[in-house]
């Protein structure tokens, strides 16, 4: 376990885990006391995402502006941007900040991050990425067996998208995160609950929910019009018809946000009966504020 770090003490505990998600902007006076009082003492740690539709404020700003407010921060970082020794470069400056959780994924293509013209870059996958930040924890070595001088200690974590078919491929994938050293799984946003459980229940086939931290996605849709532009737009997102329906139903903008809350916990409530299930993760990034609304229903 990482020394004062939340998230290890909570996935070492059993506890239910809650993590939620923040989009920094272009400065650390952006980031105001209404955002912050969202992530309040349910909120075990919040992730800090890395540029996931075009430029904002780094990860690593991000994560530490966070943490001098007191709350324990999951720096992101994506292999689209960045080659190996960058990668490395930012690991070690983000440790030495004090930033003690690290989210490993690849990134949205850069056609959908709003700079259709950058070049990605790609130099190493996710899972390499987990080895390589594992490998720096357990031997103190960079990828290229350099000796790290100082201390370095992150908790290392991965995402999965439940719903990628065949199946069998799917859990492959994750066995291979979780055997390079993701510690906690944050996955993709649930709507079809019993897809679901069908993961879970192949992760508990294999023994892999004993071995990390399952969080399972929770996307508090505002309108029907951003569901539909989210299964357009990217791939990950599957929204059942019956959801679009409910929330044409509700009425304006203002009744199809709270349905959308309305429907996240009914979502919460049926995934907190699944075996394997340590928790949840609000996909909140640039909604903080819809936060609070959403642990108000989970009664923690």
């Amino acid at each position: 376990m990482i020394k004062e770090n939340k998230l290890a003490k909570k996935i070492s505990s059993g506890d239910f885990i809650v993590t939620a998600e923040f989009l920094p902007e272009a400065s650390i006076e952006s980031i105001d006391d209404n955002i912050i009082n969202s992530f309040d003492k349910n909120i075990t740690a919040v992730n800090v995402s890395d540029n996931p539709f075009g430029p904002v404020m780094s990860s690593t700003a991000g994560s530490v502006a966070l943490a001098n407010k007191g709350i324990e921060a999951i720096y992101q970082i994506v292999t689209r941007d960045r080659n190996r020794i960058a990668i490395m470069s930012d690991l070690m400056g983000s440790a030495s900040l004090g930033i003690k959780n690290v989210l490993c994924l690849s990134g949205y293509h850069q056609t959908l991050a709003a700079c259709p013209e950058s070049s990605n870059v790609y130099d190493i996958d996710s899972i390499q990425l987990i080895n390589m930040v594992n490998k720096m924890n357990e031997t103190g070595q960079l990828d290229n067996g350099t000796q790290i001088k100082g201390q370095f200690a992150m908790l290392v974590g991965a995402v999965a998208n439940p719903f990628l078919k065949p199946l069998d491929l799917n859990i492959i994938r994750i066995a291979k995160k979780i055997a390079a050293g993701a510690k906690f799984i944050q996955t993709q946003a649930v709507f079809h609950v019993n897809e679901f459980k069908e993961w879970i229940e192949a992760l508990n086939a294999d023994g892999l929910t004993e071995q990390t931290a399952i969080l399972a996605g929770i996307l508090p849709l505002e309108s029907a019009d951003e569901a539909l532009h989210l299964c357009n737009k990217y791939t990950e997102f599957s929204i059942p018809d019956t959801i679009i329906d409910r929330m044409k139903s509700a009425g304006d903008v203002t009744l199809q946000k709270k349905e959308g809350i309305k429907i996240c916990n009914e979502i919460i409530t049926d995934i907190k009966t699944i075996k394997g299930i340590r928790g949840i993760h609000i996909l909140s990034g640039g909604k903080e504020r819809i936060v609070q609304d959403i642990i108000k229903g989970l009664k923690l």
